[in-house]
């Protein structure tokens, strides 16, 4: 038995070329602090032996096909309970620490312990700016850095995710399960956080992200599908609403002078 599977790709139109998906941040306060997601590319390995893998075409594809978001802080984070028993994150720089205390529980949350998964996990949110969109049918997978050794491994894995970004662009997190809350989180600037995958509706086509404008019909979208996940559960189901009121065009490439 045979089977044949055949991608038409148009010449010209919105699918025709790469896949294109924009990505912006929410917020331009303290901006410069935050770089643009990144290709996975390892271009300081050997490539001497036609069998390096760094000439496989299989691995070339695979790495290509991910981009990093690199950690915007530094962050040495501890867990303790209270003399009550409640669950409290602990700042283990203290007057060291690159970010005030003051301004630490704006960016990392411990989520309500009713709501972690696992009794004995706690889940920790670093909140984010990121933001990715597209003008065609393109999911989102948010993951692990697996192609980026650490000497200390982090004691938890992340919270993944998959979701349409042409109809629900959202701001990511970093979503945290601590495994081992007795051993720190160590998180330094500058180092792979998590790596986003895109797939569109042909598997063959390239990807490419460009930066995009924060534009008045992109942020009035977004005002309308934000926030709804405090006031209702199983949210995937609003994507049909969401799509009848999306506008045509949210995606507007940023001019570089």
């Amino acid at each position: 038995m045979d089977f044949t599977v055949t991608f038409d790709r148009p010449a010209e139109g919105p699918k025709s070329g790469p896949l294109t998906v924009g990505w912006f941040l929410t917020s331009d306060k303290g901006a410069v602090m935050y770089d643009p997601p990144e290709r996975i590319m390892f271009r300081q390995t050997n490539k001497a032996h036609a069998k390096s893998a760094s000439r496989c075409p299989a691995v070339i594809q695979l790495e290509s096909r991910y981009f990093m978001v690199k950690c915007p802080f530094d962050l040495h984070i501890g867990f303790k309970r209270d003399d009550k028993g409640k669950a409290q994150l602990v700042n283990r720089l203290g007057t060291a620490s690159p970010v005030r205390g003051n301004k630490l529980g704006d960016l990392l949350t411990l989520v309500n312990e009713a709501e972690w998964r696992y009794p004995d996990r706690p889940t920790v949110q670093l909140m984010l700016p990121y933001c990715f969109i597209a003008d065609e049918m393109c999911y989102i997978t948010q993951l692990g850095t697996f192609a980026h050794y650490r000497k200390d491994p982090l004691p938890g894995t992340i919270f993944g995710g998959r979701f349409p970004l042409n109809v629900w662009p959202r701001p990511l997190m970093w979503a945290f399960e601590w495994h081992e809350p007795e051993k720190d989180i160590i998180l330094k600037r500058g180092e792979p956080l998590f790596y986003c995958q895109f797939e569109g509706d042909d598997p063959s086509r390239a990807v490419q992200v460009v930066e995009a404008e924060r534009t008045p019909e992109l942020a009035a979208y977004m005002e309308k599908i934000g926030g709804v996940v405090n006031y209702v559960n199983q949210t995937f189901g609003l994507f049909k609403a969401a799509e009848a009121m999306r506008p045509a065009r949210l995606l507007t490439p940023k001019a570089r002078e």
